[in-house]
């Protein structure tokens, strides 16, 4: 190892076996091989790698001649490997030859990619000290059937393990050329900086202000990549704080900055974006879903577009609609799936929904279950977005520094379990009344529902009796039943349809602990 290399030899490093395969076949057909890039940043710092990259001075046809089970669909020269494991980090390994750094035109991609032969070459490119640590694997000690105690020498050439101790990011070299050559690092110095608790160093700082603008020349998809991890860290406020104070968030959301400064009513201690950046941060806290933290960031984002008068009497009427509106533009933009962008949309939309039990009707529960449902069964994917939906309104809650209520919440969750069930509802049936109309050849009349009521009580006792063809056989034999007799059964099916719902709602009220 040449000796202008800040190298540190390691003892006693666990690595997992599929690793240590590839390093070892490389090596055994002749060539180098290091792990390098994000997943030596994390063994450092002992946390496990959520992918593995290594690289090499044998060129893509040659990687794939040692690997029979990989595939190669980049200009990149990055060859994915398929090593079979069951660990999702380690299923796919990339490895990549040594690149020359070259020119990027366009501030996404080098014009022309030139492979190098040496580690220091290729180290020389990458984005950030801390990312620019290679791994060479040195001795293998078996220590399990999954792992292996290795001893290995770090090649550091810009003091990066110093940086880590610091907990600092810095760009490789000059900042400005760095972020020249992908403009994508801008939002990447963000992200590290958000999911590590890093701070960025000065200088670097200052070339990302310098350079913003050039963020607009990335494809929408990388920058929401990096969005999404930064909402995902367990710190997402800091991190979309930092993209406004670098001057990023102007040229990615700038509907988000509408809320800065923006004052609101009694009810609230902060402007409108404090408000949802709390909000957001409380999603975090919660670990509530992605979907509930995008909600939790855009959910006021219709009130500066809405907002009537000032002080504590101010109003932001429809602010909910117009919010929705603008959250679709937005995820539209930033080409997030349609699922998501739907669902985000949805609760954006109905943030506002009435959550004091006492003021919410079982109708308003219904009506609260079309919206969400929009026209689709009240499956498990529906009742997950209800409960995304009440998540909101508990982050939405904590965003103004209240605390939610439990037993409040409990009510409220026991009603809308209740309703989505509708147990008097004939609508459950597998036969309506037009049906019966057809096979009685009777006009519309009190018969209708008198049978509708005796097939419904006969199904809550057996579930299995609810088919078409079973169905249309009792009403058969029901219809020979006089007016009288009909009525009178009639009122017995009424009766029994009251007991199952009381012991419906005893079960409810059991699973939400309300007395």
């Amino acid at each position: 190892m040449p000796e202008q290399f800040n190298s540190k030899e390691i003892k006693d490093f666990v690595l997992p076996k599929e690793i240590l395969e590839i390093d070892e076949k490389l090596k055994k057909a002749g060539f180098e091989s290091y792990l390098v890039g994000g997943c030596v940043r994390d063994l450092i710092l002992k946390k496990k790698p959520k992918d593995w990259d290594f690289t090499t001075n044998a060129k893509p046809e040659e990687i794939q001649k040692i690997f029979e089970k990989s595939f190669y669909d980049n200009k990149f020269g990055t060859v994915s490997v398929l090593t079979g494991s069951k660990d999702e980090s380690l299923k796919t390994v990339e490895i990549t030859p040594y690149r020359l750094e070259g020119k990027y035109t366009d501030k996404r991609h080098p014009d022309e990619i030139k492979f190098a032969t040496k580690i220091e070459d290729d180290l020389k490119r990458r984005d950030f000290t801390i990312n620019a640590i290679a791994l060479e694997i040195k001795s293998k000690i078996p220590i399990t059937k999954s792992q292996t105690k290795s001893k290995f020498i770090l090649v550091d050439l810009f003091n990066g393990q110093k940086d880590l101790k610091k907990k600092i990011i810095r760009a490789v070299g000059e900042p400005n050329e760095r972020f020249q050559e992908d403009a994508l690092r801008l939002m990447r110095a963000v992200r590290l900086a958000t999911e590590l608790d890093f701070e960025i160093e000065k200088k670097t700082k200052r070339a990302i202000k310098e350079n913003a603008w050039l963020i607009k020349m990335i494809a929408k998809e990388r920058i929401r990549d990096e969005f999404i991890k930064i909402l995902e860290s367990k710190n997402p406020k800091r991190g979309v704080e930092m993209l406004e104070e670098l001057g990023l968030l102007h040229f990615i959301i700038p509907e988000l900055r509408e809320g800065i400064g923006v004052t609101q009513n009694w009810a609230h201690l902060y402007n409108v974006w404090e408000h949802q950046l709390r909000a957001l941060q409380a999603a975090a806290d919660c670990n509530f879903s992605l979907e509930v933290r995008l909600a939790a960031l855009f959910h006021d984002i219709g009130k500066p577009y809405v907002k009537k008068g000032e002080g504590p009497d101010a109003t932001f009427y429809n602010h909910d609609i117009v919010g929705a509106e603008a959250t679709k533009k937005i995820l539209t933009r930033l080409r997030f799936p349609k699922k998501i962008i739907n669902e985000v949309v949805m609760l954006v939309r109905n943030h506002m929904f009435n959550s004091d039990p006492e003021k919410l009707t079982a109708h308003g529960a219904r009506r609260l279950w079309r919206r969400v449902a929009n026209g689709r069964e009240i499956n498990q994917e529906v009742r997950r977005e209800m409960q995304d939906l009440i998540n909101l309104r508990i982050a939405d809650r904590m965003g103004m520094e209240k605390k939610p209520r439990p037993f409040r919440l409990r009510a409220i969750e026991a009603l809308l379990e209740k309703v989505s069930r509708d147990p008097i509802s004939e609508k459950m049936l597998a036969i309506n009344g037009y049906e019966i109309m057809e096979i009685l050849k009777i006009e519309p009349g009190p018969k209708i529902g008198a049978l509708l009521k005796i097939l419904l009580a006969e199904i809550l006792e057996d579930p299995k009796k609810n088919k078409k063809e079973y169905l249309k056989k009792r009403v058969e034999e029901l219809s020979g039943l006089s007016d009288e007799s009909l009525q009178e059964l009639k009122k017995s099916a009424q009766y029994r349809i009251e007991k199952e719902i009381e012991k419906e709602e005893e079960e409810i009220k059991a699973k939400y602990f309300i007395k």
